[in-house]
């Protein structure tokens, strides 16, 4: 029998085009069919979902939003003062400007900040003072930056027939096909792909749009040399802050390894679930927004502002990203000791806060769905992502882990047997786009 999430998530593909509003949170991207798909109530690391049902999350924990754990006190309270002072008004939140200083004494190389409320958006603004900066279009970048069309251009080739070839499942239907040529990719740690972007695009590149970290640790000098390419071009350098920041430090994962960027871009975590997104950077080129028209309505609200300063100064005083990669390197360290237990192919990699795991083999998208519905079974929502939390706390990441050894060797006895298919009670899970980095 189906549950209240799923009857209702059968009501929303006929109201909402793709179901969700973010294709991450798609149930099909988890478990077809069986995912809970909605909530009623979120506290730490708990979630309800419509039937009553009590879940740990050890999966993204709001997509990395909820750094501290859903319904941090501490913010609530400053989230409920806000709204009691009046969360919009003719006249701007005070908030706004506190917060512009925090931001700024935690980045002493940037002098000016704008806001948005979310990611994309806030990337889009980035690009946007970039080219109005540079008086260029042209805009090189690695790793995953949003929706909009200066990014989706990406996968607009010469010819309609190869569109979307470069970050599949991101169709950029829509896009005007005149930005063709305007996005250049090139990966993490290789250089010479950026050299060879600047060698044809030189004095064209308005741009050079990264994250400092994602996946991996940049190899020795990448970006310095990043950096120095970029003034060498006169070309704004963005750093991409929106995953890691907030992850391994208080503030951007840039300031670990000594190299500024003139705009550094902030979301997710910096608000823990209240939607806030910053955009800090030096004052010649942050004043080039005056140039250009970046405006609107729901950024002069006060709710954002308030619960990133309130995020900001909890995650500073109790230095939370100690606990987040102790955390994490816990988790990282049990997929890999559990993996090895059962003679299971896994690759584990991601920052430690970040962690991930691949499963090997033809049949590892239907095993990674065998996983999730093993791991729902028993009380988690799990799959192949951990996203780690201040209200993590060991008890979670034990019990957790006691079930993924139990998980892990049913699903390697199942792949042994060629019984993964039949295991599953619904569709294998959807693999979604694949990033470029």
């Amino acid at each position: 029998m189906n549950g209240v999430g799923q009857v209702l998530y059968t009501k929303a593909r006929a109201r909402i085009p793709g179901g969700t509003q973010l294709l991450s949170k798609r149930p099909e991207m988890f478990l077809p069919e069986q995912w809970p798909s909605y909530y009623s109530r979120a506290q730490g690391v708990e979630v309800w979902d419509l039937d009553g049902n009590k879940y740990v999350d050890m999966s993204y924990n709001g997509m990395g939003a909820c750094i501290l754990g859903a319904a941090d006190p501490e913010v609530d309270e400053a989230v409920k003062a806000a709204i009691e002072s009046g969360s919009m008004s003719t006249l701007n939140a005070p908030e706004e400007v506190e917060l512009a200083e925090l931001l700024c004494e935690l980045h002493p190389w940037a002098e000016m900040v704008r806001y948005a409320r979310g990611g994309g958006e806030a990337m889009a603004i980035a690009v946007r003072i970039a080219r109005a900066r540079a008086r260029r279009d042209r805009v090189a970048f690695c790793g995953y930056h949003g929706w909009h069309d200066w990014y989706l251009a990406a996968n607009l080739a010469a010819e309609g027939a190869l569109d979307g070839h470069l970050l599949p499942g991101l169709e950029p239907a829509g896009v005007p096909r005149g930005l063709a040529g305007t996005a250049l990719p090139f990966h993490y740690n290789r250089i010479e792909e950026l050299q060879a972007i600047v060698a044809q695009y030189r004095d064209d590149l308005a741009a050079i749009v990264m994250e400092p970290i994602r996946d991996r640790e940049p190899e020795s000098g990448f970006l310095k040399q990043v950096r120095e390419i970029a003034t060498q071009v006169g070309a704004v350098l963005i750093f991409d802050e929106i995953t890691a920041g907030f992850r391994l430090n208080t503030g951007g994962a840039h300031l670990l390894y000594g190299v500024e960027p003139d705009i550094a871009v902030f979301a997710k975590g910096i608000s823990n679930g209240y939607p806030m997104a910053a955009i800090i950077g030096r004052r010649h080129v942050m004043e080039s927004a005056q140039s250009t028209f970046i405006s609107s309505t729901y950024w002069t609200e006060r709710i954002g502002p308030a619960a990133a300063l309130a995020t900001i100064r909890k995650h500073r005083r109790c230095k939370v990203w100690n606990h987040l990669i102790r955390i994490g390197r816990r988790v990282q360290t049990g997929w890999q000791a559990a993996a090895e237990r059962v003679n299971l192919q896994l690759e584990v990699g991601g920052i430690a806060p970040l962690g991930h795991f691949a499963l090997v083999g033809e049949q590892k998208q239907a095993a990674r769905t065998l996983f999730t519905q093993l791991m729902l079974e028993r009380g988690f929502l799990a799959g192949s992502s951990f996203y780690a939390t201040y209200a993590h706390q060991d008890q979670h990441v034990e019990s957790y882990l006691m079930s993924v050894e139990e998980v892990f060797a049913v699903v390697a006895e199942a792949l042994e047997h060629e019984m993964v298919i039949g295991m599953l009670k619904g569709p294998v899970a959807h693999s979604g786009f694949q990033r470029l980095t």
